[in-house]
Parts: C-alpha cells; sequence; structure tokens
C-alpha cells in the first residue's frame, strides 16, 4: 500500500528584491523591501535581466517556516516570514499580486527579501504599488499549496460510475486506491486568473492513457505503477508532479484566461481516480491549512491525523529522473498501458 504523504515542503519560484525596484515615488531608487516600509503609489520596474530562482522551503506542524536544505538561493535553516502580499496596477488597469517573503537570520533582522509573483511580469512597465496586504500573506502561500483538479474533471466514485467534480457534494463516496470507498469531507472551489504558477497543466488524452484531458493545478502529483522501473527511481510505484511532465505537445501548461479549481479532503490523503488517472487529494499541511476555512479547524483536529501522521514520501519522483524529450511516453510505456482506442 502506498503511502501517499508530502512531506511538507516546497521549492517555489521567486525572484530576488533587487529584480523589482522603485522608479517613481518616496522610495525611487529602492529595491522592493517588506510592507512596513513600502509605500502605496509608488511605482515599480520589474527587471528586464530578473532571473528566476527556486527557493526550497520546509514547515513545521506549528507553522514554522524556513529554507530548505536543497535551496537554490537563501541560508538553509534560516527562519521565512511570508510578510505581504501586495497589489500592483499596470497602465491598462490590469493588477497583478505579488508575495512578499524575508529571509531572517539568528539575530531577527532581514537578511534577505524575495518576490513571488502570482501572474507573470513584464519588463519596463510601470507597475503602480495600490495594495498592501499584511494579513492575507498566508491565505495566498496556501493557495499556491492546494493541489486542484478542474471544473469538468471525471471523477470515479465507489459504485465505479463517473461523475463531473462539480457535482460532487460533501458525504459523496470516492473510490480510493488504498482504502477502498471513502467520504468527501470537504470540496473547495475558486476561480482566478490560468497565469504564472496558477495556469493549469493539461494532459491530453492518451498521455497517460487517459480517455480524456485531464487538467490540474501545476504542482498535482499522480501516482503511476511501473511494470518495470524505467527512470531509475528505485521503485515502481512513483508519484510524479504533473509540471514535470510537459513536453510541449501532449501535456502542455495552458496559461490566460480563468480557470475554476476544485480541492478535495478526505479523513486521509488518498489516491483517487481522474480521468481514469490515478491522482492524489489535497493533503492539509503548515502550508495548505491557512486556506481551509475557519469552521473546519475541529475536525481537521479531531478527524484528520493522517495528514500528518505520515510526514515523508518515498515515492515522489525528482525533477531530474523526469528529465528527458518525453518522460510521460516512457511512463506510459513502463505501466503497460495502451492508448483508448
Amino acid at each position: 500500500m502506498i503511502s501517499a504523504i508530502a512531506q511538507p515542503a516546497a521549492s517555489i519560484p521567486v525572484f530576488r528584491a533587487r529584480d523589482l525596484s522603485c522608479v517613481h515615488g518616496a522610495n525611487e531608487g529602492d529595491e522592493l523591501t517588506f510592507a512596513d516600509d513600502l509605500i502605496p503609489d509608488d511605482t515599480y520596474w520589474f527587471s528586464e535581466g530578473a532571473t528566476q530562482a527556486r527557493l526550497a522551503v520546509e514547515s513545521s506542524e506549528a507553522g514554522d517556516i524556513w529554507v530548505g536544505d536543497e535551496t537554490g538561493v537563501g541560508t538553509p535553516g534560516a527562519s521565512i516570514h511570508l510578510d505581504s502580499c501586495l497589489t500592483f496596477m499596470s497602465p491598462d488597469g490590469t493588477t497583478s499580486e505579488v508575495l512578499v517573503l524575508v529571509e531572517v537570520d539568528p539575530n531577527g533582522n532581514a537578511a534577505a527579501v524575495y518576490a513571488l509573483p502570482l501572474s507573470p511580469l513584464s519588463a519596463k512597465t510601470d507597475y503602480t504599488l495600490v495594495g498592501i496586504d499584511a494579513e492575507d500573506a498566508a491565505h495566498k502561500f496556501a493557495e499556491l499549496a492546494c493541489l486542484s483538479f478542474t471544473r469538468g474533471t471525471m471523477i470515479t466514485m465507489a459504485s465505479g460510475r463517473q461523475k463531473r467534480i462539480e457535482t460532487l457534494r460533501v458525504g459523496d463516496r470516492v473510490l480510493t486506491r488504498d482504502n477502498g470507498a471513502q467520504a468527501v469531507r470537504w470540496i473547495g472551489h475558486s476561480t482566478v486568473r490560468a497565469v504564472g504558477e496558477f495556469a493549469p497543466i493539461v494532459i491530453t488524452a492518451g498521455a497517460l492513457s487517459n480517455e480524456a484531458d485531464l487538467i490540474v493545478s501545476p504542482d498535482h502529483r499522480l501516482f503511476i505503477y511501473q511494470r518495470e522501473d524505467a527512470i531509475g527511481a528505485g521503485h515502481r510505484e512513483v508519484l510524479v508532479k504533473a509540471r514535470h511532465l510537459v513536453n510541449g505537445d501532449t501535456i502542455v501548461q495552458q496559461d490566460g484566461g480563468f480557470v475554476e479549481y476544485y480541492q478535495l479532503l478526505f479523513d486521509g490523503h488518498e489516491i483517487i481516480y481522474a480521468e481514469g488517472i490515478a491522482a492524489e487529494t489535497l493533503l492539509v499541511d503548515t502550508r495548505s491549512r491557512p486556506a481551509l476555512p475557519p469552521e473546519l479547524d475541529a475536525t481537521l483536529a479531531r478527524a484528520l491525523p493522517e495528514h500528518t501522521a505520515r510526514a515523508h514520501l518515498k515515492f515522489e519522483v525528482p525533477k531530474a529522473l523526469l528529465d528527458t524529450p518525453d518522460a510521460a511516453a516512457t511512463l506510459r510505456r513502463a505501466s503497460g498501458r495502451t492508448l483508448p482506442h
């Protein structure tokens, strides 16, 4: 039986503070900083030569966040403070949100500031700071950690029949790979701009022997059983992030417009079947929990111990093992499944 629980860790794409600098206003000449020192109506430019870096973060059950060991930027072990969610407006009236994360040194001082844009920013564009929200940063960060299916996804029920995710109700019993029929405890729903980190991954029909397109959030993990270990994972059971399977052909990131995301919560972190593909459900940890409604707190404390009890993931495959021209095709062949007709 698979232990489909992720450790509370992630690798997030960030920019350094110098990549977003004030070009007009009270802080002219300064790089992006934390909320206490920001001034509304200041105008910022995004650097033309900005290079995205991966910030590894880990977290405890108490909610503390720190820089992980395998990070591309920052000092491993240093504390991370989710400072604020900023709203910028471009000349055409489009708004863009940016999360500000502050790395804190052992003396409690700011060692570095990172920007996590929730949608793409363009160079040489005037971005006017119109909103500084120091209360909602944790919620926005949590939304990034919530693994989501999209409207129209067909979910396999306990009876074997297929049901669209938007028609599911709390209490409906869904077929899980490891624990049979399990009742849905909560269903999350949000509509977001399909850009940047929120742009979904489209797994077209047949790419993983699915009969219809499966569209999920970028970090959604899919479960694949290989008859032989074709990618050198060291085991036949693997969990792979959808974003790591993008090949520009049969699996792509769909950027633009809006997307409706749905999250399914069960008593435990489960593997269910979506469009015939085994895929994980929402994992409750210190990153995703702030995205859940407050009325679930009592339920989470009493009925969801399985979300934190298994705090390691032995089957997730690192991106390096999937860095091939078409990892999806390799995994499909290794699974022994044939394309639908």
